[in-house]
């Protein structure tokens, strides 16, 4: 928190992601929660990832997100982008790699490119700041925490300290 005192947007989404995560509060066994925080576009975007990690398996159970985007103008849409955003980060995450073969993209379309199934989506919190700051953008700034949650949380659990993506070049997501 003494790294954001000049930001005081970012300071009140990480507090906002943090209590309404239950942040330090007991875990079941196999569970740690990451925390990360973001700004683009005017957008503030906490994010507190739930992760388990299981025979070195990494699985995202949950995520709370609190967002300042500044005067929520339509609230469902917000919701609805941070919650799209969390989808897609997740499944760069775990896969998002394009392999180049003889000097072209050896995923071709979705039937060689690996996707977030709806299966692997954790459940989503989203909490939106009431503000009267000038309303702000809200269609990438939910995607950039996420992986850095998750990272802090597999470390908590003792896992490898991930520094490069996608999970799936380290072994840490079934394919």
């Amino acid at each position: 928190m003494a790294l954001l005192e000049k930001s005081p947007r970012a300071a009140g989404v990480l507090k906002l992601a943090a209590e309404k995560a239950g942040w330090g509060r007991p875990l079941r066994p196999g569970v740690a929660q990451g925390i990360a925080v973001h700004e683009s576009f005017g957008s503030f975007v906490a994010q507190v990832a739930e992760v388990s990690l299981r025979k070195g398996k990494v699985k995202v159970e949950r995520v709370v997100c609190a967002v300042d985007c500044g005067v929520p103008v339509n609230p469902d849409v917000i919701r609805a982008q941070m919650e799209g955003c969390i989808g897609f980060a997740l499944g760069a995450m775990y896969y998002g790699e394009i392999e180049i073969k003889d000097g072209r993209a050896a995923q071709r379309n979705f039937d060689t490119y690996r996707s977030l199934r709806i299966h692997e989506m954790p459940r989503v919190e989203v909490h939106i700041v009431a503000s009267n700051e000038k309303p702000s953008g809200v269609g990438e700034p939910g995607v950039p925490p996420l992986a850095p949650a998750v990272a802090n949380a597999v470390a908590k659990l003792g896992g490898p300290r991930v520094r490069r993506l996608p999970l799936t070049r380290a072994g840490m997501v079934e394919v």
